[in-house]
């Protein structure tokens, strides 16, 4: 076995790790700008989504081949033959990969021709923020954060347990 394939389940499991701290964080950039009316741009805030794509080297067909390779097949008709494998032995699986962006949906406007950036109706653009919305992703956020911790802890026992075979 290689020693990459050993590791493996530790890169996925940090890097989810990351990813979701990546979201608590713009989740409390969230909660913190949900009242800011005026930006760098001159504009209301914009809402910040984080978004996560599986960082796989090939196509689903060469992922599945890696992942059954070490499965004892008791018939042949249950996984195909007709897989295309990488020439040079790379990892099929990379983990995930993040990128923040914002959220295009519309502001709100609340009247308040009283605020010093109230347009020329008194409706005043106010963030795209809903705060139940923050509150349930980072309730979310969270628990997968907490479920990457339980992966990582059992990757790590299983590691040390195969030591002391």
């Amino acid at each position: 076995m290689k020693l990459e394939r050993l590791f493996a389940s530790f890169n996925i499991s940090a890097m989810g790790l990351s990813a979701q701290r990546k979201r608590m964080t713009a989740i409390a950039e969230n909660i913190a700008n949900v009242e800011t009316t005026r930006t760098e741009k001159g504009t209301a805030y914009k809402r910040k989504v984080v978004v996560m794509r599986a960082s796989v080297e090939g196509n689903f067909a060469n992922v599945l081949k890696k992942e059954t390779m070490g499965l004892e097949v008791t018939n042949e008709k249950h996984i195909s033959s007709n897989f295309v494998e990488f020439e040079d032995g790379r990892d099929a699986v990379r983990g995930v990969r993040t990128e923040v962006v914002e959220d295009n949906s519309p502001e709100r406007l609340v009247y308040n021709p009283e605020h010093p950036d109230a347009d020329e109706n008194g409706y005043v653009h106010m963030p795209n923020v809903n705060i139940v919305v923050e509150m349930v992703d980072m309730i979310s956020a969270t628990r997968s954060y907490e479920a990457n911790v339980t992966a990582f802890n059992a990757s790590k026992n299983m590691a040390k347990d195969a030591l002391e075979i």
